[in-house]
């Protein structure tokens, strides 16, 4: 273990240290190009250069690769959701190289195999709800680009716009969010067989608990949004939903019932909550609640800020009641002091069904 590409520290805050941590070991972006086409397909020389690179050296030289990727083929195609289609599976793919490398090093903690699993559920759920929301569809683009390209209204601009953000800032984030996976990594490295605790236990089992509030506020978006539009098809509420919906809900357009009576993106708190958690658990452990572990964090939030913002500005100029219910209803957070509004009982004869909508809330 002594020769692993890892720093030794003195202290668990040295575990934080950008100086310490990954400064030293950024040359090795390099000699790994060169080093790999050596290595050729022998797997044995792949393993070798892979245990002499720096784990956070490699996820980054695969994020870069993946940005130019991203670039590439934004431009190629206009379509400029590439990052959207990856965004599920990059942080889980990088948490699970720390694990497998540590593991391939000699280095077996609970934590990093913990860690690993709850990426791998967290990526099953989003990318599951991505797919069958057609974001893997050949040609399928998220609508708030459409928007956004209007709003620039400048071809070479927007290019700018693609490589800085869509690309390069959005793929270093989806890598930066799983740095405290790296810092266990060192953790594990320099302070021996590790004691998996009851506080450990508990930060993995509350990242478990947002996951599965995500789950379920995606499920009653995708119940409602089924829901509305069969009725908006054939003027009739499915079987399977009168007891949850009236005619109101769906002529509404929007979700209000279940957890989106709390908060007006449910599944948006509890992703960014499955991250701080991961964060939290890290500052817990290395003793110290204010590092560049924490850049990722603060980076993926400030993009839900802005998305939200944007994604609202849009509901409510497509729905009337819209404003209504962010009037009623915490943006993120539940407002105690206001009663949530209950669904209205159903009419005797139902209103006639607005124009099938091509896109959902």
């Amino acid at each position: 273990m002594s020769n692993l590409p890892l720093p030794r520290v003195e202290s668990l805050v040295d575990c934080t240290n950008f100086k310490l941590t990954v400064l030293p070991y950024l040359a090795q972006l390099e000699w790994l190009p060169a080093s790999l086409r050596e290595a050729g397909r022998d797997l044995d020389s792949l393993k070798a250069v892979y245990l002499a690179t720096n784990p956070f050296v490699s996820a980054l030289s695969i994020c870069l690769v993946l940005a130019g990727g991203f670039f590439l083929a934004a431009e190629i195609n206009r379509n400029f959701s590439q990052v959207d289609r990856f965004w599920s599976i990059l942080p889980a793919l990088y948490n699970v190289h720390y694990a497998l490398w540590a593991r391939l090093a000699g280095i077996r903690t609970q934590t990093l195999d913990t860690i690993a699993v709850i990426s791998i559920l967290w990526s099953i759920r989003l990318t599951f709800n991505y797919w069958r929301k057609g974001g893997y569809s050949i040609g399928s683009e998220d609508y708030r680009w459409e928007i956004v390209r209007a709003r620039v209204n400048n071809t070479f601009v927007f290019t700018i716009f693609n490589f800085s953000f869509i690309a390069v800032a959005q793929s270093l984030l989806l890598l930066l969010i799983t740095v405290p996976t790296y810092v266990f990594v060192i953790i594990a490295q320099n302070k021996g067989p590790e004691n998996f605790g009851l506080a450990d236990l508990a930060f993995s089992r509350v990242a478990l608990f947002f996951i599965i509030i995500e789950f379920f506020a995606d499920q009653q978006q995708w119940n409602f949004h089924q829901a509305k539009h069969e009725y908006q098809t054939n003027a009739r509420i499915p079987e399977q939903f009168k007891d949850q919906y009236t005619f109101e809900d769906l002529e509404r357009g929007f979700v209000v019932s279940g957890l989106w009576s709390w908060s007006r993106h449910p599944n948006f708190v509890a992703e960014q909550a499955v991250w701080l958690t991961m964060y939290a658990w890290c500052a817990f452990r290395t003793e110290t609640y204010a590092s560049w572990a924490g850049i990722g964090l603060l980076g993926y939030m400030a993009i839900f800020q802005g998305s939200t913002r944007l994604t609202e500005a849009i509901s409510a100029s497509k729905y009337s009641e819209y404003s209504e219910y962010q009037a009623r209803v915490g943006r993120f957070l539940p407002r105690l002091s206001v009663e949530a509004k209950q669904t209205k009982p159903a009419k005797k004869a139902a209103k006639k069904p607005k124009a099938v909508e091509k896109k959902s809330n």
